[in-house]
């Protein structure tokens, strides 16, 4: 979710009956690039945390193209979403909050037992993620699930054989420690753990700064991620 400056502050209930789908939903070769085969395994991941906690009602920052929010609707959550444009689907038809993540303060989002916030802080200067991971903690929430590109050293290996096929895929990042990130335009990404002066330590600690007790750490390999669940301390 890049974050854009320019977003107004209003809550909408997007109605999707009155929506043309042409107007609001990717197309379907859209879709199934943002919800590539290797990628897919970020929502799956999401799920799997919520499920390891109790709670009810969530908050679902940077819905993408509404994959996650589906399944969560679906599992029996009631969610609710936020982000700087307007929702990007139509099914489920959520409520969605209209705001800018850095200018966002934690009682206006006050009611929710856990917020998702996945892929969307790399997208924010390093040295506001502090003030933004606090807010979260002021909102009242007990639970925060947060996931951030990951690219210290790593391996991994995958291999599928059977008498009719057979495919592999093989990723190794190493050394990465030593160089500098490359800062994207705005929208883009702003850091990466594993970069010089972006350690997992380093975002470790930044987490409890902002109030947060690590209860479970998951990497994913394809995509090369580190989620955290995180407890309000």
């Amino acid at each position: 979710m890049p974050p854009q400056t320019s977003a107004p502050d209003a809550d909408e209930r997007s109605q999707g009956a009155s929506r043309s789908t042409q107007g609001c939903n990717a197309s379907k070769q859209a879709w199934l690039a943002y919800y590539s085969r290797k990628r897919i395994i970020h929502q799956w991941t999401q799920a799997h945390l919520l499920a390891m906690v109790e709670c009810r009602r969530i908050l679902e920052i940077g819905p993408a193209l509404g994959l996650v929010t589906s399944m969560l609707v679906n599992i029996g959550y009631e969610v609710e979403t936020l982000d700087c444009g307007p929702r990007a689907f139509d099914y489920p038809d959520v409520v969605h909050h209209r705001r800018d993540l850095r200018d966002l303060r934690g009682p206006e989002i006050h009611g929710y037992d856990a917020v998702l916030c996945c892929e969307t802080l790399e997208h924010i200067e390093w040295q506001r993620v502090g003030s933004i991971l606090y807010e979260l903690r002021d909102s009242g929430a007990k639970y925060l699930i947060v996931s951030v590109p990951y690219m210290a050293f790593q391996i991994f290996i995958e291999i599928y054989l059977n008498r009719f096929t057979a495919r592999q895929y093989f990723s190794m990042k190493k050394l990465l420690w030593r160089k500098e990130f490359t800062v994207e335009p705005p929208g883009g990404h702003q850091w990466e753990v594993g970069y010089r002066g972006y350690a997992l330590q380093d975002w470790e600690s930044r987490l409890a700064a902002g109030g947060w007790l690590i209860v479970g750490r998951e990497f994913t390999g394809d995509c090369r991620s580190v989620f955290h669940l995180l407890e309000a301390g």
